[in-house]
């Protein structure tokens, strides 16, 4: 299986899905399973039940909002040099491989 080429806190931009179009920063990447969080993107609902805390404090409870994991096919890199979004090229300078927007040729 090829290596990921996002990695966290990176810019993406979903390009497919009910979210298509926007942009956020990746929270976590799962490599294995090939999917991500990204922030502010595929956010579900949750309904936390009422509970007392044990010191008699705040009760915490309510709609909640949570975000899930995506396809890492559905997401592409921004670059951010250019602010594009783009495929990812890698090149090895002195020995050091990098990752380099396929765009503009700029160091991601």
């Amino acid at each position: 299986m090829p290596g990921v080429d996002i990695k966290k806190n990176d810019e993406v931009e979903v390009i497919a899905g009910k979210d298509r179009g926007r942009r956020g920063r990746v929270v976590r990447v799962l490599p294995k399973e090939r999917r991500l969080i990204v922030e502010g993107v595929a956010r579900a609902t949750r309904h936390l039940p009422v509970r007392p805390t044990r010191t008699g404090g705040a009760m915490t409870g309510g709609l909640t909002q949570k975000e899930l994991f995506i396809d890492l096919s559905n997401v592409q890199l921004v670059c951010r040099a250019c602010g594009k979004r783009t495929r990812v090229g890698h090149t090895v300078a002195e020995g050091v491989k990098s990752r380099v927007c396929k765009r503009c040729g700029a160091e991601l």
